[in-house]
């Protein structure tokens, strides 16, 4: 788990107040965004391939539906 610093305090404060109430059941080494993707079977040529797509394939920021 990795913590944002914006949210850091309440975080600490909720761990204060709950520390009976919550309980890690399996802790593991923290690994980044980029090996967490390459961790996952095929992600790495789904990427690769996506980026060979012809742009008037893609779709803009303001079209998608968030």
């Amino acid at each position: 788990m990795k913590i944002d610093d914006g949210i850091l305090k309440k975080f600490l404060w909720l761990l204060t107040h709950f520390k009976n109430e919550i309980k890690i059941l399996d802790q593991s080494e923290y690994i980044s965004d980029d090996e967490y993707l390459r961790s996952i079977d095929g992600m790495v040529e789904s990427i690769q391939e996506a980026r060979n797509e012809p742009n008037h394939q893609g779709v803009t920021l303001d079209k998608l539906d968030w």
